[in-house]
C-alpha cells in the first residue's frame, strides 16, 4: 500500500482492491466468473474517482445476494442465433457484467463483419455505471452506445409519483490514439447513488433534483429517497427515459422499471431487467463514401476543445491517468467498509 496522501485518505493498488473485493465477493457466495466481472466495474469506479459506483456499491450487490434476488451461482450463457447481428446472452439470473463480458466480443465482430450489431442481455441483476462496457467496446474498434431501464423511482415530466427509472444511457467514439469519447449518463435529473451519497453527509440537495412522496419539491434526500427524482431537461429527458423503457425492456421482452420494482419490492436491492448495446462500425458506414470518419471525428472534438469547452469524460480520465500514477484514493470510511464486510465474510 502506498503512504497516505492527506489525512482520512490512502493509497491502494488497482490489484489490492480487486483481490479484497473479489475475496468478499466469493465468500458471499457468488459465481466465481461473476464475483470477477462485478470487481472489475467496482475497482474501475474507483480508478476514476466515481465514488457512487465504486465500493458504496458492495454493500448493495451483498444485500441482493442475501436477499436471493440475484442467483449467485448463475453462469451466462448465449443464446442460439436466430438474427446473425443480434447476439443475445441469457444472464440466467445472474450480474449483467458477466453477460456483457460473454458477450461484447462477438457483439464487436458481428458489427464489424455486417457494419451495426446488437446485443440483448436478458434476465440479469443491474448495479453498474455503462462506462466500462462501452470503453471494452470502443477498444475493440467500434462506435456503441448502451441503455437499460433501472426501478421506478423517477416521476415523468408533469407527473408526481415513481414510474421510470433513472434509466442510464451511454455512448462512445473510438479515437486512434488517446482516451475515446464517452458520456454515460441518468436520464433523471442525478443517479439515485449521488441522492444516497448525500444522505450520508447529512447534506441537502439542489432545487429541481426530487419531489417527496406527495409530489411536492425537496431538498431533504430522505423525502427524495421516498418520493421521487425527476427527469433531467423536463419532458425532453422524460422522452428520453420512455424510450429507454422501450426499447431496453419492452422490445427486448424484458422488464420495465416498474415491472422490476414490483418484482423487487425494495429500492435497497439491485435491479433485476435488461440491457440492450448496439455497435457500429464507422469504417462500414462512411466506405461508400470515401471519406475517413476518424480524421472527422478528430475535426470536430478540436474545434470543441478549441472554444474552451471539455469533452464529457476528461475527469474521469484524468482521475484515472492520477490513479495509475499514484494508486487508487480511498477514505476513512471506505476502508472501514472494506474492514468489516472481510470480518463478516470470515465469519460465514
Amino acid at each position: 500500500m502506498n503512504t497516505p496522501e492527506t489525512s482520512g485518505r490512502r493509497a491502494v493498488t488497482a490489484t489490492e482492491l480487486f483481490d479484497r473485493v473479489e475475496a468478499i465477493l466469493l465468500k458471499a457466495g457468488l459465481h466465481p466468473v461473476q464475483a470477477a466481472a462485478v470487481t472489475r466495474v467496482i475497482v474501475a469506479a474507483e480508478a476514476d474517482d466515481c465514488k457512487s459506483h465504486g465500493v458504496y456499491r458492495i454493500e448493495g450487490v451483498l444485500r441482493t445476494i442475501e436477499a436471493g434476488k440475484v442467483k449467485a451461482d448463475a453462469e451466462p450463457a448465449l443464446m442460439p442465433d436466430e438474427k446473425p447481428t443480434i447476439v443475445r446472452v441469457n444472464a440466467n439470473g445472474g450480474f449483467s457484467n458477466a453477460s456483457f463480458e460473454l458477450g461484447a466480443p462477438l457483439l464487436a465482430d458481428r458489427a464489424k463483419e455486417y457494419g451495426m450489431a446488437a446485443l440483448v442481455i436478458n434476465d440479469c441483476t443491474h448495479f453498474a455505471a455503462l462506462w466500462p462496457e462501452i470503453e471494452f467496446l470502443t477498444a475493440l474498434g467500434v462506435a456503441a452506445m448502451a441503455m437499460c431501464p433501472s426501478y421506478a423511482t423517477v416521476a415523468p415530466a408533469g407527473g408526481r409519483y415513481p414510474l421510470l427509472g433513472t434509466n442510464p444511457f451511454a455512448f462512445g467514439w473510438p479515437r486512434k490514439n488517446g482516451n475515446p469519447y464517452v458520456f454515460d449518463f441518468a436520464t433523471s435529473v442525478v443517479a439515485r447513488g449521488e441522492v444516497e451519497l448525500l444522505r450520508r453527509a447529512g447534506k441537502k440537495l439542489p432545487d429541481g433534483w426530487a419531489v417527496d412522496p406527495d409530489g411536492q419539491p425537496t431538498n431533504d434526500p430522505e423525502a427524495a429517497l421516498a418520493g421521487a427524482l425527476l427527469p433531467f431537461g423536463g419532458h425532453k429527458g422524460s422522452a428520453i427515459s420512455t424510450m429507454i423503457e422501450l426499447l431496453a425492456g419492452i422490445m427486448i421482452g424484458d422488464l420495465t422499471s416498474s415491472e422490476s420494482l414490483e418484482q423487487l419490492g425494495s429500492t435497497t436491492l439491485s435491479p433485476s431487467h435488461g440491457e440492450l448495446i448496439i455497435a457500429f462500425s464507422p469504417e462500414a458506414f462512411a466506405d461508400h463514401r470515401g471519406r475517413n470518419p476518424f480524421s472527422r471525428a478528430e475535426a470536430l472534438f478540436e474545434a470543441i476543445a478549441g472554444q474552451g469547452a471539455r469533452l464529457p469524460s476528461e475527469r474521469r480520465f484524468a482521475a484515472r491517468a492520477n490513479s495509475e500514477k499514484h494508486g487508487l484514493i480511498l477514505d476513512d470510511t471506505e476502508f472501514e467498509t472494506l474492514t468489516r464486510l472481510e470480518a463478516a465474510s470470515a465469519r460465514r
